[in-house]
């Protein structure tokens, strides 16, 4: 698939609701860790086009007291593969993940 060729305003625009969007993901994040949000409330989240964009991997990661290695290995045991993202959890993954996590 060609990449198409834009504007340098629609580039600039691009770019912007990129950064959006890294932002506010980032908020999730930040919110999760500290426990003004829970992991039930993120997956919840997951329709959110912005939300649900977010890898599993990382929203492990950002659970407090967990790091890469767990993240891995929690993933291995749920079967979740390491690209997945929230959006596309099945509600078998996203009820094992709240039992294992929540």
């Amino acid at each position: 698939m060609a990449i198409p060729q834009l504007s340098p305003e629609e580039r600039q625009a691009a770019l912007e609701k990129a950064k959006a969007a890294r932002i506010r993901r980032a908020e999730v994040r930040d919110e999760l860790k500290s426990g003004k949000l829970t992991l039930k409330k993120v997956l919840e989240m997951k329709n959110d086009p912005v939300v649900g964009r977010m890898k599993v991997s990382t929203l492990i990661e950002t659970m407090p007291g967990y790091g890469k290695a767990k993240a891995e290995k929690i993933m291995k045991e749920l079967q979740i593969a390491e690209s997945r993202r929230l959006r596309g959890l099945g509600e078998r993954q996203q009820s094992a993940l709240l039992e294992r996590l929540g």
